[in-house]
């Protein structure tokens, strides 16, 4: 008889198909937070359906933080509540079946909303968001009891490159039929926007919504078809939820136990707080150096996505080979030196002493000085080693959490990126106001990289186990 494959968990791991169809979940998510989130849908819906760039950049914030709070205060009994049930899949086919009907509702939202329509439209995202940070905790709960120990790195790398390729495969989509039609005359477009899609009205924009949500749909099933799920426990959705409550209170009255935990999340909570605020502001300070506009921030954003989905396969591989902790400290580092080599870039100047021309260096009517080169492809460099610092610190959380305890903890592991999510863009708007210069603003993450990352060097990759009651 064959010696069965264990997981990270100790049991019997699934079969290939079974882990790799784990993958299709976050292919199946990402784009939606690619397209809607990051590049197109809330910078139509502050600056447009808002109608004041100002007025929408705070209600954004207010979303966010009012998604944290709410997340702050249930996400930990949730997962508590889904580890006492056992399964995890009619947990995650609810939550993409409302993102993705919600998605859909996206298009409905028109410019210049007012009134009732415009607090619709907030409140929907809000939900939205909500219902996407449960379903990454019940989808990276599973990593743990499906996957290979020896493999472990390969599945969460393959997930994050696979979710990146979504979102390059729709962004292309949008761009080729929807954007870029009556924008540039380049002989392979269409003369104008597929399905009589109107762009005075910025249905170009709201056309993403269902685009993701129906393509959220779609790939999830993989998952729920063929990824197996952890046995039921016989417990009732009462009883789960009172068992749950408990072991929650239990927990955080056992924190000095799971120390070595407490330390990672809280070093994650930095460091990755950090890098997406690079992500986010990285775009924000390009247009502000280089007057990029949206076409340009949409290819940016392509090619940026191609090189997360190459970070994170080769981060996965690095990871298993490695280790996870080591390819994390390494991969922390790596991001704080390129933002600073990031930010050493402006319109006639590399690396903070050298001087470039300003003249165009070729044809293309994008990116097209030696300075905007550079900090394209210095940006691409970032993306590879962010990714895989998001991948191997979701493998490193489901080697040193309790099995038993999986969503329960990584409910924590979301909470610690998302509950201190206003600390980056506060960080870098006091900075910015302080000494009056975008580098200065966008350069102060190297802080929160900084020390989250020395951090790490507290932390062990040694797996935690539940105190005996």
């Amino acid at each position: 008889m064959a010696t069965p494959i264990l997981s990270i968990a100790g049991t019997q791991a699934a079969s290939p198909l079974g882990y790799f169809s784990w993958t299709s979940g976050q292919l199946g998510r990402d784009p939606y937070y690619i397209l809607v989130v990051i590049y197109i849908f809330f910078p139509y819906f502050s600056s447009v359906v808002v109608g004041d760039p100002v007025y929408g950049q705070t209600l954004i914030g207010y979303l966010n933080a009012a998604a944290g709070a709410f997340l702050a205060l249930t996400i930990p009994f949730l997962g508590a509540i889904a580890d006492k049930q056992g399964r995890r899949k009619p947990w995650i086919a609810g939550t993409v079946i409302f993102m993705g009907l919600g998605a859909c509702l996206l298009w409905f939202i028109t410019p210049n909303a007012a009134g009732a329509t415009l607090w619709l439209g907030f409140g929907l995202l809000l939900l939205i968001n909500i219902a996407f940070a449960y379903s990454e905790v019940f989808h990276n709960a599973m990593l743990p009891a499906i996957t290979p120990a020896n493999r472990a790195g390969l599945v969460s790398g393959l997930a994050f490159s696979l979710g990146n390729l979504g979102g390059l495969s729709l962004m292309l989509f949008v761009l080729y039929a929807f954007a870029l039609p009556g924008a540039q005359t380049w002989w392979f477009l269409p003369e104008v926007a597929w399905w009589g899609l109107d762009q005075s009205a910025h249905e170009q924009d709201r056309i993403v919504g269902p685009i993701a949500g129906i393509w959220m749909l779609v790939f999830t099933l993989p998952l729920l078809i063929f990824t197996p799920d952890t046995p039921k426990s016989g417990l009732t959705l009462m009883q789960a939820a009172k068992s749950g409550i408990q072991d929650v209170l239990a927990t955080v009255s056992q924190l000095k136990h799971y120390a070595n935990i407490a330390r990672y999340l809280l070093a994650r909570m930095l460091f990755n707080d950090g890098m997406v605020g690079v992500l986010v502001f990285g775009g924000v300070y390009a247009a502000g150096t280089f007057d990029w506009d949206t076409i340009s921030l949409l290819i940016f954003g392509l090619c940026t996505s191609v090189s997360a989905m190459i970070g994170a396969y080769l981060g996965g591989r690095i990871d298993d080979r490695l280790g996870s902790l080591v390819t994390l400290k390494v991969s922390v580092f790596m991001t704080c030196l390129i933002l600073l080599a990031l930010v050493s870039i402006q319109t006639d100047q590399i690396g903070f002493w050298f001087t470039v021309s300003t003249q165009p260096v070729w044809e293309f009517p994008y990116f097209t000085t030696i300075a905007e080169v550079v900090y394209f492809g210095t940006n691409q460099v970032f993306a590879l080693f962010f990714v895989t610092a998001l991948s191997a610190s979701r493998t490193l959380m489901a080697k040193i959490c309790p099995p038993e305890k999986a969503t329960q903890f990584f409910g924590l592991y979301g909470l610690s990126g998302s509950v201190t999510a206003f600390l980056a863009p506060l960080l870098v708007a006091t900075s910015t106001q302080w000494f009056d210069s975008q580098r200065a603003g966008f350069a102060s993450l190297v802080v929160l990289i900084a020390v989250g990352g020395a951090m790490l060097f507290v932390v062990t990759d040694d797996r935690s186990t539940a105190p005996v009651t």
